[in-house]
């Protein structure tokens, strides 16, 4: 019986000394590290509705001058300002120099296409146009104003734009569906001497460009030798094919929700039977999966689900994958590494490689304003692309597209707008 005693006293202080040699700190950071992972996602939605609320909208006016002393109110406004009219009405030509026509652009939506979801109206695309002219202010130092216009007849469109043009130094039309938009900015490029620029279609293309640029560096194949399926034949769909065709890239697919685009299709009319005569060399037919075999990029420019990791499966090795639709992409870009892409990119800050036109638009209207450029060409939207790209000094498959807080990024945009 003693013997048993002692035994368990000796289990007993084994176990005290077990406890004992835990150290207080290690068993503290255990909880830490359970709950770090499970930590909650920002709700963004929530977060925007509370701010909006709160700001009342994103802008507000403000004075360059004061208004404290007689002297300022007989120069800031009656009798001097008199004179500022008089002599504009001489010199038309001078009037950027003497109001705010120089450093101001209108944003103007008849929100038929707002962000990705769809016709929403003039009343809700208030808010994207707001957000766009704070991206103007910020990132450019341009003062930009929200324009929405409650029709959506292209004709009444261009006719009012053209009527408010006068207090304008460029105009950058947004979140108008196609083919309205191409109609709009065309007739208003012909028709203002101002510069025009639907940044959807050319803000779009300018990024996606300067991400396939360091892309094909990335997956070691030369940027005019690419096959390119291009899912979506709207305006964003339209102008990233012109772009990648300007840049010397002949092989590119289009579809549209009936399939590949080809010369000779029965149905296509517009700017779709124009896309068709430089596009698809081959005319080959049918649905994304019957033309992607072989491809080298596809690039996303529709909806949710129309890229699969089955089509990923079927493209050449080393496959770039650009799913640009927003908030969803068109494929999510684990999936598509899982399916074989080597680079993804997509329109999401929370990806790597976020394709944004904010890399583009504010230094693209930065430059056109300070030299007085009356029209955005395409050798310049060229250019445009070729600087973006140039900011990513040695990409990587996580890294094709700069960041849009880029240091000097506008500066270097602007550069090449002349």
């Amino acid at each position: 019986m003693p013997n048993q005693k002692k035994t368990v006293a000796k289990k007993v202080v084994k176990k005290e000394k077990v406890t004992k040699a835990v150290p207080k700190k290690t068993l503290s950071k255990v909880p830490a590290k359970k709950v770090t992972p499970a930590a909650k996602k920002k709700d963004y939605n929530k977060l925007a509705l509370a701010l909006h609320k709160k700001l009342k909208g994103k802008l507000s006016v403000v004075s360059k001058g004061k208004l404290e002393t007689r002297d300022d109110w007989s120069t800031m406004y009656s009798p001097g300002v008199g004179a500022v009219s008089s002599y504009i009405a001489k010199h038309p030509k001078e009037a950027r120099e003497y109001t705010i026509k120089k450093n101001t652009v209108a944003v103007i939506s008849d929100g038929s296409a707002v962000l990705g979801l769809g016709n929403l109206g003039a009343l809700a695309a208030l808010p994207v146009m707001e957000g766009k002219c704070a991206i103007f202010k910020e990132m450019a130092g341009v003062d930009a104003f929200p324009i929405v216009l409650d029709t959506q007849d292209p004709e009444e469109i261009i006719k009012i734009v053209k009527a408010i043009a006068p207090t304008f130094g460029g105009v950058n039309l947004e979140d108008i569906s196609a083919p309205n938009c191409f109609i709009i900015e065309e007739r208003l490029k012909k028709e203002l001497d101002i510069p025009v620029m639907h940044d959807d279609q050319h803000g779009t293309a300018i990024v996606v460009l300067a991400g396939l640029i360091n892309a094909s560096k990335v997956v070691g194949k030369k940027l005019e030798s690419l096959k390119v399926v291009i899912v979506g034949a709207g305006a964003a769909g339209r102008a990233v094919t012109l772009m990648l065709q300007k840049a010397g890239i002949s092989q590119i697919i289009v579809t549209d929700s009936k399939g590949a685009i080809y010369a000779g299709r029965p149905d296509l009319t517009g700017y779709k039977k124009e896309l068709a005569s430089t596009t698809n060399p081959e005319k080959l037919m049918g649905d994304v999966m019957s033309v992607v075999t072989g491809a080298d990029v596809i690039v996303g420019v529709s909806g949710p689900g129309t890229i699969a990791p089955a089509h990923i499966e079927k493209m050449a090795g080393a496959a770039i994958v650009f799913a640009l639709a927003n908030p969803i992409p068109e494929i999510m870009p684990e999936d598509a590494k899982r399916a074989g892409a080597a680079v993804v990119a997509t329109g999401r800050s929370d990806y790597a490689n976020q394709v944004n036109n904010s890399l583009a638009f504010p230094g693209v209207f930065r430059g056109a304003l300070d030299l007085n450029v009356r029209a955005i060409t395409v050798d310049m939207k060229l250019a445009a692309a070729k600087k973006i790209a140039s900011l990513v000094k040695n990409p990587t498959a996580e890294n094709v597209i700069p960041p849009v807080m880029t240091p000097g990024l506008v500066k270097a945009v602007a550069s090449v707008i002349r």
